[in-house]
């Protein structure tokens, strides 16, 4: 098999590059001087806010009944099915969920006793339409995106903001900064 000249440099090159970019970066890579967030990102805690007066107005109460969360209570979460009872809720261990970097809110709808609902097909404002879509609607339009919408795993309680960084990003330092506002795709 003869190797193409041509594709070896462009590989070295590319190594070459993530390997600069990695330096240039290094106080940036230093998880001492970039630990995750203890609070909900200042953006996503506004857009929390916002979400749950919209619902509101359109005759739905939410909940949120999660937001940021440690590494080590992430890794308890993702042992329920696993080394622990339950079900499995979770495919991302500590550090891989953008819970874990304030990032991430989870909801329920609330009934008008006080009962949290997690019927995805519960329609409480009789509109017609399944309160937990309607929330997830406003939620994109605010910049979120929603867990029902993964292929793999649907989440259904979950909405997060990326601000356009991966996990990847996220676990070596990197942060969007306090009053950046969401990336909105449509």
């Amino acid at each position: 098999m003869r190797i193409n000249p041509i594709l070896t440099i462009a590989f070295l090159s590319i190594i070459v590059m993530i390997g600069y970019l990695l330096w240039q970066d290094r106080e940036q890579l230093n998880l001492e001087n970039n630990p995750p967030p203890t609070t909900l990102h200042l953006t996503v805690e506004k857009y929390k806010d916002i979400l749950i007066e919209r619902a509101e107005e359109q005759g739905i109460t939410i909940i949120i009944t999660d937001d940021i969360r440690t590494i080590e209570e992430q890794d308890a979460i993702y042992a329920r099915g696993r080394t622990e009872p339950g079900s499995i809720v979770t495919y991302a261990e500590g550090g891989e969920s953008y819970h874990n970097y304030g990032l991430a809110i989870d909801f329920a709808l609330l009934s008008e006793s006080g009962e949290i609902i997690w019927d995805i097909n519960y329609d409480g404002n009789q509109n017609g339409k399944a309160d937990w879509t309607e929330v997830a609607v406003i939620a994109k339009e605010l910049g979120f995106q929603w867990g029902g919408d993964w292929e793999r795993f649907k989440d259904y309680p979950h909405l997060q903001m990326t601000f356009g960084y991966s996990i990847w990003q996220l676990k070596f330092g990197f942060r969007p900064d306090p009053d950046e506002e969401p990336v909105i795709r449509d």
